[in-house]
Order: structure tokens, then C-alpha cells, then sequence
């Protein structure tokens, strides 16, 4: 297949990337309104961005952050309310900082509850602020203020967001927004929701409304194990023959990703990194991430802020849905997080019960570092334990280093094969950015960039994607947060992810967020493609009918013109290793020069 190519916009006529905005004085003005009470909030709690898609609702407010509030945070339009949810749970994934989103009323509401759940079970801390029609009949506009407005409008997320609240006079704006901000960054971290209505932000301002202290305590301190049980957790952890580390979301700032660190090499136990945050490095000799028969003679696993604890430790039929254990019995359990703290009595994202025999509630910052001293004091009291882990964490690197070898080995094959296969679009990625200080979004290309690359530092990656539909927006909000320190920001981009909101693509045209786009086209949506196929095979229906409903062709999209018309440098369809390489070139030399770049890579279904 030829490759087709197009240069885009000329390099001369980028535009400069705009920088973080720094917060600017308010315009002082003879007339103040209730919005500006708003801005004074954002500007005092420091939120430099905030992603939306306009809406009447916010009319006072948008006015307000325009003009009283110069901008600030910087307004960054979006083509759809999931979007600009989305943005905000990837800068705040990516920089352990929160970000602004606005929905309008009722309806952008509605559009942006998939958004919102996600970056809830995703513990993604974002301000999303709404707004009502007013509550005051008199205030209605005819007809479009009463079917765009409901009594309770926070109920239609409150089973999936930390907090909601609509303060019924402007002088609670104040005491709300501090109490939603502390309640957002508090771990587990996750979305709030505050609504305004309408006419509040509309309404005169005649009176000064107080505003929190500055010195006043944003956020609690952070919440720290029990000393006796940890001292227990470090007594069987130490005792144990074959710990395992089992780690979710305790590399999620990095402090916490040096901290497993420092504790796998003190026991020499082997991590299992379950890469909802990037949590251990994936070159350390100790990582054995996707090897899963880790746990099968395991007689120990410490979950760390865990709680997908059931998948990699049972076996699943997909076809059947029976859920095995690979576990021996006699192995013990040890869990240290949040718990029942983020059960929601609406979502079943707790999963299964796990039947621990140590539960320990603590935030995983503060307890990793206490846990390895108590583990490093226990071992320099004995010597003949120190000499029986140093030899385990010896069999552990041979086997991870084998691992790597046989992955290496599967990325040379088939470098002829039309499609790409996933190894070689992975390896031909790595090789043309190792050298860079590079970042990958949210895909990981079925876990082969995890296998062959070297995420060496915390900020690699924010951790693997989530449903259909979110991966665009949330690599926006990665680029975002990384645009400012000049690091390369890949996205291995599902093509049905992106046929959900390709206009996604204009947002980063607009706003200067200069990434790499790499295709992962297999023109379908090949996961449930999968599992009609598994449907087939049980049912003995025709397997070649799979496809139905689930392919992404005749016509083909054509990603790469798509790209181009919203301002990015593409080249595409691209099919064969041979090319990949030179394209990658010729694309990065492009994000570096400040212009977002896509390369439609044809894949295999996988």
C-alpha cells in the first residue's frame, strides 16, 4: 500500500505553544455581579485552565472569567461536554493537579455523565462547575430555562462524584467552593460538581462578599497507617518465601512511585504493576508485570492502593465467565489503601470482596516509606534472611530479563507482515523516540509498549485507558500537562475511539498542544468483535459472521485527511514496517516544531 503524504502547515506559520497562564489581576470595575464571586475562587484557589463547551446557563460566568477574571483560567473550547471532562481527567492524571470543566445546565450535563463516572472510578480530581436555569420562576426565559434546568440537578451524578452542592445565594459561592476543593484533592481523590444558578450569576453584586483566609488549610493532612499493623504487615512480609507486590494506584505522584521502589529492592519481592498509574519503573529487575504466573506459588501478595486485586490472581474462561484462582491456598493477603472509603452505593467499581488477612487503612505515600523501614530494621537483625532474599531477588531478575527477551525475540518477527503487527508498530515507536523525554498517554498498544520500552520515571505514563470513547480527550489533557516542559507526548489512538469524537482533534490545533498521534487501525471495533466470535465458536454459529456490526470499513476513514483538515501534519495509510520509520521522523520533527502530527498505522486485529 503506498503511503500517502502531505506536509500540512508549513513549520513558518506555527503558532508559539501558549504557555501556562499565570494568574492576572482582576479588572476592578464600578458594577460587580454575582459571577465575579466565582472567579474571585478560581483565582484565589489558583485553576489556571478550564475545558467547556458554551452554554447560556454559564452566560454571567463566562462574561465574568473573559473580563473581570482576564481570562482566567484560560477558557479551552471543546467540541462536546465529554471532551472537556476528559481534558481535565488527563491533566489531572498527568499532573497530580486539578482542573476546571464546564457543562451546561441539564443537557451538558446528561452529555457528560459517561466522562464524569470515569474519571470517578479513575479517582481523577476535577472541578466541574454547572449551572441551572434559575430557581426564581420569574427569572425564566419561556420554555428553554424550564426543560434545561431540574430541581436537584446535582442528583444526576451524585451516585459517581465526591461531592455536589448548588448554593442558593451568592454569599455561599465562597464556603462551597472551599469545602468541594478539599474534598476533591482529599485521597481517594475523584470530581465534584457545583452548580449555579443562573440568575446568582447574573444578579448585581451590592455588597462585599468575604472570601476564605489564604493561610486557611486546603486539604487535610494525609491519612497514616496504624503503627501495630504495620508492624505486623512488615513482620510477614519479611517471613514470607514468595511475596509479591501488587500495586494499582500507589504511583499516582512520585513520591509514591520511588517508595514501591525502595521497598521491592529492600524485600526483593516482585512487582506486579497493574498500571492504572504508572507505579514501578519497567526495566527494574524486579518488575514482573504481565508475567502472571508470579502469583501461582505465591504464599504473600501486599496489595497497594488496590483494588482490581481479582484479576491478575484467577484464571477466566471469557466464553463461560468462570473466574478460577491461581493463587495456592495457603496464601496470605495483606491490603494498605483506601478500602471501603470509595465504595459507591451506586457503582459496582469496588469489586469483589477480598478476604484479606491484614487490612491496613492508609494513604500508600505515607505508608510504603514506614513499612520499608520496618522491613529493613527486621532484616538487619537477621543476616541469614537478608542472604535468602538477596538470592531471591536474583531468580526474579533472570526472569524478567527472560521475559524481555522473548518479547524482543516477538517484535523482529513478521516485520513483512501487511498490517503491522503490534511488536514491530511498538518497537519502530520506541526506537524513534528513546532518545527523546517522552510521555505515552492512556493505550498502551495491548501492553506491547509496556513489554518492549523503558518507562524509567513516574510522569512515563498516567496509567492504561479506559472505555471506548475516552482516550482521545484524556491524551488532550496528558498533552496539556506535559506541553510546558517540552517533552514528547505520544497516543497510541484507537480508531473507534476516535470516530467518537474526532473533533477532539481541532481541540489540539486550537489550543497548542503538540503531540504524536500513532493509528492503532485495525478498522473495527475488534473487542467485541472478539467477543462475538468467542459467541460463535460456543453457539456453533458461523465465526465469519462475526464481524457484522463491528467493523470499521466500506469506507475506510481516512484519519490522516481528517487530521490535516483540522490543521495537524498526517501521512497515511501506512501498512508496512519500512515506512513507519521514516514517517515517525518526519512527524516528531513536526511536534517539535510546535504542530500537533498523526500517522494512520494499519494494524492487525488483536
Amino acid at each position: 500500500m503506498a503511503v500517502k503524504k502531505n506536509a500540512g502547515r508549513k513549520s513558518e506559520t506555527f503558532r508559539k505553544p501558549i504557555r501556562t497562564p499565570k494568574r492576572p489581576k482582576v479588572v476592578p470595575a464600578k458594577r460587580r455581579w454575582g459571577a465575579d464571586v466565582i472567579v474571585d475562587m478560581l483565582h484565589r484557589y489558583d485553576m489556571p485552565y478550564a475545558a467547556l463547551n458554551p452554554g447560556a446557563s454559564y452566560r454571567g460566568l463566562h462574561d465574568s472569567l473573559v473580563n473581570y477574571g482576564q481570562n482566567y483560567p484560560h477558557m479551552m473550547l471543546c467540541q462536546h461536554e465529554e471532551t472537556a471532562v476528559q481534558v481535565a481527567h488527563g491533566y489531572a492524571k498527568a499532573s497530580g493537579k486539578p482542573m476546571v470543566a464546564i457543562v451546561h445546565n441539564l443537557v451538558g450535563l446528561i452529555h457528560s455523565n459517561m466522562a464524569i463516572y470515569y474519571a470517578y472510578i479513575d479517582r481523577a480530581p476535577i472541578f466541574i462547575i454547572g449551572a441551572t436555569g434559575p430557581m426564581d420562576e420569574t427569572k425564566r426565559r419561556p420554555k428553554i430555562d424550564w426543560i434545561h434546568s431540574a430541581n436537584v440537578q446535582g442528583s444526576q451524578i451524585r451516585d459517581y462524584t465526591k461531592w455536589d452542592y448548588q448554593p442558593s445565594v451568592v454569599d455561599g459561592v465562597p464556603e462551597a467552593f472551599a469545602r468541594a476543593y478539599s474534598v476533591m484533592m482529599t485521597q481517594p481523590q475523584g470530581p465534584i460538581y457545583m452548580c449555579y444558578d443562573a440568575w446568582l450569576q447574573e444578579a448585581p453584586l451590592d455588597h462585599k462578599v468575604p472570601l476564605p483566609s489564604r493561610d486557611a488549610a486546603r486539604v487535610p493532612a494525609p491519612m497514616a497507617p496504624d503503627p501495630a499493623a504495620l508492624d505486623q504487615a512488615a513482620e510477614m512480609l519479611v517471613a514470607a518465601k514468595r511475596p509479591v507486590l501488587l500495586a494499582e494506584f500507589s504511583g499516582r505522584g512520585e513520591a509514591g512511585f520511588d517508595a514501591l521502589v525502595k521497598l521491592a529492592e529492600t524485600v526483593q519481592a516482585p512487582v506486579y504493576d497493574l498500571n492504572t498509574r504508572l507505579n514501578f519503573p519497567g526495566c527494574h529487575p524486579l518488575n514482573m508485570s504481565m508475567v502472571n504466573d508470579i502469583f501461582t506459588d505465591a504464599d504473600l501478595i501486599v496489595g497497594l492502593d488496590v483494588r482490581d486485586w481479582e484479576r491478575p490472581t484467577t484464571k477466566l474462561s471469557s466464553t463461560t465467565r468462570k473466574v478460577e484462582r491461581i493463587t495456592p491456598k495457603n496464601c496470605r493477603f495483606v491490603d494498605i489503601g483506601f478500602g471501603d472509603l470509595e465504595i459507591s452505593a451506586w457503582a459496582l467499581d469496588y469489586q469483589r470482596l477480598l478476604d484479606a488477612d491484614l487490612r491496613i487503612m492508609a494513604d500508600t505515600d505515607l505508608a510504603i516509606p514506614e513499612l520499608t523501614r520496618r522491613c529493613r530494621a527486621l532484616l538487619n537483625r537477621n543476616a541469614a534472611v537478608k542472604t535468602r532474599i538477596k538470592r531471591r531477588g536474583a531468580r526474579i531478575a533472570k526472569r524478567h530479563q527472560a521475559a524481555r527477551q522473548r518479547w524482543a525475540k516477538e517484535a523482529r518477527k513478521g516485520r513483512n507482515d501487511r498490517p503491522l503487527r503490534l511488536p514491530v508498530l511498538a518497537a519502530e515507536v520506541w526506537e524513534a523516540i528513546k532518545d527523546e523525554d517522552w510521555v505515552l498517554t492512556a493505550g498502551t498498544l495491548e501492553n506491547w509498549s509496556r513489554k518492549l520500552w523503558d518507562f524509567d520515571k513516574h510522569y512515563r505514563h498516567a496509567g492504561k485507558s479506559l472505555g471506548t470513547s475516552t482516550q482521545i480527550g484524556i491524551s488532550l489533557g496528558v498533552g496539556l500537562a506535559h506541553r510546558d516542559k517540552g517533552r514528547l507526548v505520544v497516543d497510541f489512538q484507537p480508531d473507534g475511539d476516535l470516530m467518537f469524537d474526532a473533533g477532539a482533534l481541532w481541540v489540539a490545533a486550537k489550543h497548542n498542544i503538540p503531540m504524536l498521534v500513532v493509528m492503532y487501525n485495525n478498522r473495527a471495533y475488534y473487542n467485541d468483535w472478539e467477543h462475538q466470535i468467542r459467541m460463535a465458536k460456543q453457539r456453533k454459529t458461523p465465526v465469519e459472521r462475526a464481524y457484522i456490526g463491528m467493523d470499521l470499513s466500506d469506507p475506510d476513514p481516512d484519519f490522516a485527511g481528517l487530521a490535516r483538515s483540522f490543521g495537524w501534519y498526517a501521512e497515511g495509510p501506512i501498512d508496512h514496517a519500512k515506512d513507519v520509520g521514516p514517517a515517525l521522523k518526519r512527524a516528531i520533527a513536526r511536534v517539535k516544531a510546535g504542530q500537533p502530527a498523526l500517522l494512520d498505522t494499519i494494524t492487525e486485529r488483536r
